[in-house]
């Protein structure tokens, strides 16, 4: 069952109920280094928004805590990533999870394999660190997966669609034994059609993981480009492709409206899709990105607030 409820609109005229149904409840991304660009959060983002914080390679985990604290301090759900390719071993692992605990009041993370090719410790995926006990044992309420309805070229030079496969239905068996709620958080997309035949492949595989769709927020095109291609963004890269061939779009800043509004009309279909929200990465800036979206009626429901 979509968790949308979206009613069909005959004229499929956007409404802007429609584009605030599906930004409700929204979430974004940030780093330590553009985190600190911000000076007050209260400010540009409602209370309880959900942020996650992305973990690069090379960021001590002292600027992540610190991050997370603040953000934790200021009202906000905290979300950081924990990479399993960058987490040496289990001990490391251990200290991570105390010190967001103890400092940021964190119960929430975002577990993926990382960006880099090859683990410089113990772990390679993101079961792995799930498999150390550790979130359960420190009583984590919220556990993210990464989605990626366009592949991903570190999964797939390793793996084949059936390991994938394998591996979504590992993730939903923990799902289904545990009481912690579960999610998968994509990649972001540049067009709505791979995200719709991927929500409808796990459905058909028995996958109800509710799903947060990656959106990119308000960008220069060029910025988009070049990290859709270091991240390996697939088939919707030509959407950004085209548009740059247009010389009267080239110099306009992208906003993801018609990725969303095109999302709203496959939602109206009434499909049997577990997309529940919108998760933002604000490539052109967290401000921009956040007053984008309250130009176009993001909020949190009032059980969030």
């Amino acid at each position: 069952m979509a968790l949308f409820n979206f009613k069909k609109n005959k004229s499929r005229t956007k409404t802007p109920s429609g584009l605030e149904s599906l930004l409700r409840n929204f979430s974004i991304e940030v780093m330590p280094r553009t985190a600190e660009k911000i000076e007050d959060f209260s400010a540009i983002l409602p209370k309880s928004t959900r942020v996650y914080i992305a973990h690069i390679e090379g960021t001590p985990i002292e600027d992540m805590v610190k991050t997370a604290a603040r953000l934790s301090k200021d009202g906000f759900e905290v979300m950081p990533h924990f990479p399993a390719r960058i987490i040496q071993n289990k001990s490391v692992l251990a200290d991570w999870i105390s010190r967001y605990q103890n400092e940021a009041n964190v119960s929430q993370a975002l577990i993926l394999a990382g960006g880099i090719p090859k683990p410089i410790g113990d772990f390679d995926s993101s079961m792995q660190l799930l498999e150390t006990g550790l979130f359960d044992k420190t009583g984590f309420t919220r556990i993210h997966f990464a989605g990626h309805p366009e592949g991903n070229k570190d999964i797939e030079a390793n793996r084949s669609d059936y390991s994938v496969e394998s591996a979504l239905k590992w993730k939903q068996a923990y799902s289904d034994r545990t009481d912690v709620k579960v999610g998968l958080a994509t990649q972001f997309l540049f067009e709505a059609k791979p995200i719709i035949d991927w929500a409808s492949k796990l459905s058909a595989a028995g996958i109800d993981i509710p799903i947060h769709i990656g959106i990119a927020g308000p960008a220069k095109l060029q910025t988009l480009i070049k990290f859709a291609i270091e991240c390996g963004v697939g088939a919707s890269l030509g959407v950004l492709q085209k548009r740059a061939r247009d010389l009267t779009k080239l110099l306009l800043p992208y906003e993801p409206t018609e990725i969303l509004n095109s999302l709203v009309d496959e939602l109206e279909k009434d499909r049997n899709l577990n997309i529940e929200q919108i998760h933002f990465f604000p490539l052109g800036g967290i401000k921009t990105n956040a007053t984008w979206i309250s130009n176009n009626g993001g909020k949190l429901e009032p059980s969030k607030l």
